[in-house]
Parts: structure tokens; sequence; C-alpha cells
């Protein structure tokens, strides 16, 4: 039997699609190509068109939209850094993110993992230490502020932790983690908002 191709409005409507697909496909190639030449610009189209699938992944397996943000900026600040070691000729773009977002996933799965382990452990040896040492209420006190440190997005964890118990500047923040010094500034500032808004009495309590 002899195949039929298509003819009138159903070829036409045909080659438009393809068109269209071999359009896109191009405006990928230049974006990613771009990209890794050091052109910023291009950095920022890839932001603008695959940072929304880059954030549902990371809040699909995190359960946690506010951290898959700061994910969403760790790929593509990551993506930059390493844009030398994309080549475009194996793999398109959107792949390559998908893989740094997996990496970066994982990364903030283990430490939220590490977070648990550590306020409990913190939680046991404050309470013990507390029975020769301290009041109730500053052990309660040191206890809320661990569970609420826990509570935040690592990133904002981890800068605020170097600060608080490593004692640590935000300039030293910044060379120890490699992030630039305006990030840290915003992740404590982030960090420390979310913890007083968690920490603020409820209507409920407010009258108490």
């Amino acid at each position: 039997m002899t195949a039929h191709r298509p003819t009138g409005a159903l070829a036409a409507a045909s080659s438009t699609a393809d068109t269209a697909t071999d359009a896109a496909a191009a405006a990928d190639d230049r974006i990613a190509r771009g990209l890794v030449g050091g052109d910023e610009q291009c950095l920022t189209v890839a932001y603008q068109r695959w940072g929304r699938l880059v954030h549902t992944l990371a809040a699909r397996a995190l359960g946690d939209p506010r951290e898959a943000e700061d994910i969403t900026q760790q790929v593509f600040v990551a993506a930059w850094r390493g844009r030398a070691n994309f080549r475009p000729e194996r793999g398109s773009l959107p792949a390559w993110l998908t893989g740094i977002t997996r990496r970066k996933v994982a990364d903030a799965l283990t430490a939220r993992t590490r977070r648990t382990e550590l306020a409990a452990s913190l939680g046991a040896s404050l309470e013990h230490e507390s029975r020769a040492h301290e009041e109730p209420e500053r052990v309660l006190d040191r206890l809320v502020l661990s569970e609420e440190l826990s509570r935040l997005p690592h990133v904002q964890r981890d800068v605020l932790e170097l600060s608080y118990f490593a004692d640590l500047t935000q300039t030293q923040i910044a060379a120890r983690t490699g992030m630039p010094l305006g990030t840290v500034k915003s992740h404590a500032r982030r960090g420390l908002q979310r913890m007083r808004h968690n920490l603020e009495p409820t209507g409920a309590d407010a009258g108490c």
C-alpha cells in the first residue's frame, strides 16, 4: 500500500509546525551557546525560559515552594559558574539544568537530614547542660531557637548558624561559602524575618 502524503491545509499545518519546532530549537541553541560564551543576557533569558521548570522540579521533590526558590537561584548560579563544562552539542540546556537541579535537591535533602539530627543532638545536649548550669527558661529559649532554625531553608540556616554559632562576620561567611556578600546579607535578613514571623504570638496567645 502506498502511503499518502498530507495535502492542502493539512500539509500547510504540518509544515508550519515543523518550522516552529526548528525555530524554537535554533533559539534554544543560541541561548545555550551564548551562555557558554559568557553572555549574561543569555543567562537572563535562560532563567526566564526554564526557571519555572527548575522551581517546579525542586518544589515537587522538597515539598516547600520557598525552599524551591532558593534552589532555583542556586541552579542558575551554578549554571553560570560552570558554563565552561556544558557542551551544547552533547545535550540540551534544559536537560543540563535539570541535572543540576537534581544535584541541588539531593544536597538540600541531605542538609535537611543533617539539620534535623543536629537539632535533636543540640536539644539533648542543652537539656543535659541545663540541669547543672542554666535556668529552665533560658534552656527553653535556646531549644525554641534551634527548632526554628531547623525549619529554615538550608541556605538561610547555614548563614545564620555560621553567624551565631561559629561567630563569623557576613564577609567571612561569604568567603567561606563562595556566595556574594549581598546574597549572604539577603539570606540572613530573610531567615531572621521568617523566624521573627514564626515566633510572633498568635491572636489567641497575645492576650495570655
